[in-house]
């Protein structure tokens, strides 16, 4: 009974979502950006870059939120922009879902449409683990979209290895770094997978976390001004948007695809995110924030 209530405002919400104005394709001239897609540009500079991994990228694709706001179509737009971007490797930082667990089935199957050579890989959100993070879990690895929580892997090329980790949610989920780094074999960059970006402020002490990569925060949603977000959300106030420097470790967050509670964003679009990593001594490296 208790579950059935709390899914009541969900009908309310759901006639919203299905409005004519989160459907049309007026979006573009609409100064509600919510659904625009940009495609933002990064080189990262990674110190002890195996020289195969020199140009890497990323596409990194977060805070979906399917539903009511967010609709299915959206998303498969993002991912045809993805696609083309022809990326090495795809990341997706959590909070896929919003209410309503169920749109995980909807969702997974869109987002197993993305390509990259060495794959797709998952860490959940914040609303992942309050709705269901057993049927997003399993939804998603039975789509061969492997979920990592406190699990790490190698990539590999030809000789060279570069560590992918995911750390589990630090609001609701149970983190725990040395489990998460405990596949870490010899002197190589990590990147590291954390749903919020505060977090980095944890764990930047241990110089092999090369880059972290976050979103969480919608970057404010609402910006009064680019870059003053409205809202800073629980382990979101610092990094709320773009790109870090902390200590030897950079921290990277994107403003996501989705909305939650009010159907607007405001001077802070939907990103796709494109990340290259780069040795420094060959990077005409700019810091952009």
């Amino acid at each position: 009974m208790i579950r059935m209530a709390t899914k009541t405002p969900q009908k309310v919400l759901n006639r919203i979502g299905r409005l004519d104005y989160f459907h049309d394709d007026r979006h573009a001239v609409r100064r509600n950006e919510i659904r625009w897609l940009v495609e933002e540009y990064r080189e990262i500079p990674i110190h002890g870059l195996p020289s195969a991994f020199e140009g890497f990228t990323i596409v990194q694709l977060t805070d979906m939120h399917l539903r009511p706001f967010t609709q299915l179509e959206h998303i498969e737009r993002a991912v045809v922009r993805a696609n083309a971007l022809e990326p090495d490797l795809v990341v997706l930082t959590g909070d896929y879902v919003w209410h309503d667990e169920q749109d995980i089935l909807d969702l997974v199957p869109a987002l197993a449409r993305l390509n990259a050579r060495h794959g797709i890989f998952a860490v959940l959100g914040n609303h992942d683990i309050k709705t269901d993070e057993v049927l997003i879990t399993e939804t998603f690895e039975r789509f061969g979209i492997r979920v990592l929580r406190n699990q790490g892997l190698d990539l590999q090329a030809g000789h060279h290895r570069l560590h992918l980790a995911g750390i589990d949610d630090g609001w609701l989920g149970q983190p725990d770094i040395a489990a998460t780094l405990d596949g870490l074999r010899g002197d190589i960059p990590v990147i590291l997978l954390a749903h919020e970006p505060d977090m980095i402020d944890w764990y930047a002490q241990d110089t092999r976390i090369s880059l972290q990569l976050s979103g969480h925060t919608h970057g404010g949603q609402v910006q009064v001004s680019p870059g003053r977000p409205f809202i800073r959300p629980y382990l979101g106030k610092k990094y709320v948007q773009g790109l870090h420097r902390v200590n030897q470790s950079w921290v990277y967050t994107s403003r996501g695809l989705g909305s939650t509670g009010l159907p607007i964003r405001r001077n802070c679009a939907p990103e796709i995110t494109w990340l290259r990593l780069v040795d420094p001594s060959e990077s005409a490296f700019r810091l952009i924030a």
